[in-house]
């Protein structure tokens, strides 16, 4: 078997995030694009000194959208009436910095918006529900450029979809965005004017996953799980590398693949499980598959050989990424999400709204306190940046303090 390289995979993750502060939740997943914080945590024991709410603020778009904090402010998607609302939030006041609407007319499909902002020296890309991609000053909130990325390249779901989900992915000088469309089912931009770089991957309908930036076998490359794949684009010029098939019903693909050295880790719902491949290969060499974790839509963390995440029936799994071994999982998360910090897991019932710390250990499930700052459904991930967590259900956001008090 393909033996896991974790170091590999973090010094390539720490290269592509340079000179992003620590403290800072710049994109999805956050700043080593893996779901876990660089910082420490002070407070380990919720049960003594639960964290505090310092403001909260109302969402009304009834929907899934994720946050991102970088440069004083909190960066999300919004939607009243028939407009979507790009929101800057001021983190110390929680009272808003700005906002950039724009329209969207579309009937409410689960909500609006679903992906996260990605900021990134100064500007901010934001990537909506109907495939309108706009860059922004961040400092301001006034547009820079905009592109239709659905109409240029033709992008496309099946019948019955919800849409585009996936958030942009900055790697150096491009933006990467999955446009689903034909011989475009990835898509790389000049990050400073929109304009065309590559297209490629193929023709690939979109999925709902985000990209990963990775290198695999020593090729540098994209991973990119469509609605019907899990592939490799070259970073270089788009070209497919590798590709292997992954069907659910309604083609929803919407975990973030992980990458383990030169092995991807995926998982879907509708029954379809998880699997590990050796990417190194074309094709892709099936290392194990079992259906130990249905992850519907949020992206488990890799942390020490194992990997956390919750899946149908509402479980909070640890399972040894080797092997596909499950060491322990725990019931009552629903469909939530999860992010790491210090060592320390933060996890979400789905459906009620309770965030819980748990230690990232292989050893049993230990549970270090839950607090219920929302109730109400809560399937979007929690994020953490400068010592605080930021947690959404469909009403409202809350900005927790996690140092002691």
């Amino acid at each position: 078997m393909n033996r896991i390289q974790p170091l590999a995979f973090c010094a390539l993750a720490c290269v592509i995030c340079a000179g992003i502060p620590a403290s800072d939740w710049p994109n999805f997943r956050g700043p080593n694009h893996n779901g876990i914080s660089d910082e420490a945590l002070p407070n380990k024991d919720w049960k003594a000194k639960p964290p505090k709410e310092l403001w909260r603020i109302t969402m009304t778009d009834r929907g899934y959208a994720g946050p991102s904090v970088a440069a004083g402010k909190m960066f999300i998607l919004d939607h009243k009436e028939n407009r979507e609302i790009v929101r800057a939030i001021d983190i110390k006041s929680g009272k808003d910095a700005w906002d950039f609407p724009y329209d969207d007319t579309a009937k409410d499909n689960y909500g609006y918006g679903r992906s996260t902002p990605t900021y990134d020296a100064g500007r901010l890309y934001t990537f909506s529900r109907l495939g309108i991609l706009h860059c922004l000053d961040a400092k301001e909130g006034t547009p820079i450029w905009e592109l239709d990325v659905k109409t240029k390249y033709g992008g496309r779901w099946r019948a019955e979809s919800w849409d585009y989900a996936s958030s942009p992915l900055i790697d150096g000088d491009k933006l990467i965005v999955c446009a689903g469309g034909p011989g475009a089912s990835v898509v790389a931009l000049n990050k400073a004017d929109g304009k065309e770089v590559w297209k490629g991957g193929g023709d690939d309908q979109a999925g709902y996953a985000t990209p990963v930036k990775a290198t695999i076998g020593g090729k540098s490359q994209y991973v990119v799980f469509t609605g019907l794949n899990v592939m490799g684009v070259d970073a270089e010029k788009g070209a497919q590398l590798w590709s292997s098939a992954w069907h659910t019903s309604y083609d929803v693909n919407a975990a973030t693949p992980l990458v383990i050295g030169n092995n991807v880790f995926i998982t879907s719902n509708y029954g379809a499980g998880c699997e590990l491949l050796d990417a190194s290969v074309n094709p892709p060499k099936e290392l194990w598959r079992y259906k130990v974790l249905k992850a519907h839509f949020n992206t488990p963390v890799f942390f020490e050989g194992h990997i956390y995440g919750i899946g149908d029936p509402g479980e909070l799994n640890c399972i040894v990424a080797e092997t596909g071994i499950v060491k322990w999982k725990k019931a009552g998360f629903e469909k939530g999400g999860v992010c790491g910090i210090d060592g320390m897991i933060v996890a979400i019932n789905g459906s009620a709204g309770d965030v819980v710390l748990a230690k990232m250990t292989p050893e049993g499930y230990q549970e270090s306190g839950r607090i219920k700052p929302l109730d109400r459904q809560s399937w979007t991930a929690p994020i953490i940046a400068g010592g605080k967590l930021y947690v959404r259900n469909l009403d409202a956001l809350v900005c927790l303090d996690l140092n002691p008090q």
